[in-house]
């Protein structure tokens, strides 16, 4: 029989896991259990909290707080004059972690970076398909058009890398920084494929990060212990303890009462009471964030460009986002790109509210229900599904539309909703994971995101060409051009029903320092003490 845990029983193992009674035990509420630990086959920002912002690294890195490129395992890198080849020399004598299920042999080398890429896009590795994992896909990997333009990654030696592309690509290097580019070990793998373990790669995590995993109950406790190796030195937090905490408001009462030290997406509701709390500190920054709701547009009649608009047209936005984010702070979309990143066109504008107009046009088109879609989790660019679905239903019933909300849990929400033949209106939201503006246009709506992340299913020849041509330059005025058309297309088209750019939250109780809001929506814990 399977043992459970008690959440005070966790914090009670990880207090003495380092057999030091002054170990430092951090502990945070996070939103959602994540899907597995493995970066590469997840997409969700809570999996890649528990995953590859705590067990792994990269070659390269965001600076702590920010969106600007350093080193990462990689201590430097040259880039051919030609934009085509990249050359990483890898930090000497980084070490993988040392658990109960896993010794290494070896320090990280070249071989661990080849195979960690090569496992996302080259179908004779056993580990692409089903012999890993069931159904997988590589979401992030293909969403990121990976496939078009690497050519190949090569091993020089065991300290140096080179990666080969077939056209130039200037998001190139940041997207190397992004969670599914998290190196892992080919030695672990080689061995769980000998056992005939594989799976336990999705479960029981090896990296060179800041934290080794080390227990997960689930949807319950996640323990990890600082890693003694760390190439970048231990970190001063000796146990970090993930206590999964869905419900927004459970989350903020648990910090508020000390029993988790950090907490992220309050409820807009619980603001002034966490103001006015003296023990804790309510950090915030304008999120690099969009929520909205893609439609489907295979399926008649929304693949009419003057349906969505109606749909759109029906809902009244203002009075959607006043009631969704109240006084936590949430700017209207006009673009789906926020205001802050390089690239926004000022000039595009989302559609009004006009629900007799919108009557007219989808009583013409004969559309009168759809499903619409609703999570059961909180997003920094939405915290509430299901009352933005009911209040969005309650619009479209006015004009004539009756909609059908179709629930699930977070994880199956977004495996069913990626489906391309999934119907209707798909509530979801994005936070920008590099700060290129590639990363939502490209990520979110290029022809190769369908059936990954284009949840609707949209692909459209001008907009394509536009977005392909922004890869190709490093010239950030041509790039703006060119993804500044693109907008217009997209406000054209409107494949989706933009909502808002959120401002994002933290709550933080006044004896930890060291933490950082990020601009990419990632909750890192290195670099994080707590005063005892």
């Amino acid at each position: 029989m399977k043992k459970t845990m008690t959440f005070a029983a966790a914090l009670l193992a990880a207090s003495v896991l380092s057999g030091m009674a002054s170990a430092k035990t951090l502990v945070y509420c996070s939103e959602a259990s994540p899907a597995n630990f493995d970066p590469g086959t997840t997409t969700g920002g809570n999996d890649f909290d528990a995953s590859s912002r705590t067990v792994y690294s990269r070659l390269v890195e965001f600076k702590h707080g920010g969106t600007e490129v350093e080193p990462g395992l990689a201590d430097k890198w040259e880039i051919s004059d030609d934009g085509l080849v990249y050359t990483f020399h890898l930090h000497p004598g980084v070490k993988f972690q040392t658990t109960d299920y896993f010794k290494p042999t070896r320090d990280l080398n070249a071989d661990d970076v080849v195979f960690s890429f090569d496992r996302q896009f080259n179908k004779e590795n056993p580990w692409n398909g089903d012999k890993y994992l069931p159904n997988l896909t590589w979401d992030y990997y293909t969403g990121m058009d990976m496939p078009k333009y690497v050519a190949k990654w090569e091993k020089v030696d065991d300290l140096t890398v080179k990666l080969t592309l077939t056209e130039p690509n200037a998001p190139m290097l940041a997207n190397l920084g992004m969670d599914f580019a998290s190196i892992v070990s080919k030695e672990y793998a080689d061995q769980l494929q000998k056992d005939g373990k594989m799976a336990d790669f999705s479960t029981k995590p090896i990296g060179t990060g800041p934290f080794q995993f080390v227990d997960y109950q689930l949807d319950s406790v996640i323990r990890y212990a600082a890693n003694p190796d760390y190439f970048k030195g231990k970190e001063k937090i000796d146990d970090l303890v993930f206590a999964i905490t869905p419900d927004a408001t459970a989350r903020i009462q648990k910090v508020l009462a000390g029993e988790c030290d950090i907490a992220p997406y309050p409820n807009p509701a619980d603001i002034g009471t966490i103001k006015a709390n003296k023990d804790v500190t309510l950090m915030d920054q304008a999120g690099l964030n969009i929520g909205y709701m893609s439609y489907n547009t295979t399926i008649p009649p929304l693949d009419k460009p003057e349906v969505r608009h109606a749909l759109n047209q029906a809902i009244d936005r203002e009075a959607l986002i006043k009631s969704l984010f109240q006084d936590a702070g949430a700017t209207p979309a006009e673009n789906l790109i926020p205001p802050t990143m390089w690239s926004w066109n000022k000039d595009v504008k989302a559609d009004a509210y006009n629900p007799d107009a919108a009557k007219k046009v989808l009583a013409d088109a004969g559309l009168k229900e759809i499903q619409l879609w609703a999570s059961d989790r909180v997003r920094p660019y939405n915290p509430n599904f299901q009352r933005a679905a009911e209040l969005i239903q309650a619009d479209w019933a006015k004009v004539g539309v009756k909609a059908e909300i179709v629930n699930y849990e977070w994880t199956k929400y977004r495996s069913e909703g990626k489906k391309k033949d999934r119907p209707g209106a798909f509530q979801i939201g994005w936070t920008g994971d590099n700060g290129d503006p590639d990363n939502f246009f490209a990520t979110l709506f290029a022809c190769s995101a369908i059936g990954v992340s284009n949840y609707s299913s949209w692909c459209d020849k001008d907009f394509e060409d536009l977005i392909q041509k922004a890869k190709k330059t490093s010239d950030q005025a041509e790039r703006t051009k060119l993804y500044e058309q693109a907008q217009v297309i997209f406000a054209k088209e409107a494949p989706a029903f933009l909502l808002a750019h959120s401002q994002v939250y933290a709550v933080v109780r006044n004896n930890v320092s060291g933490f950082k809001m990020d601009p990419l929506g990632i909750h890192r814990f290195d670099g994080v003490d707590k005063a005892e």
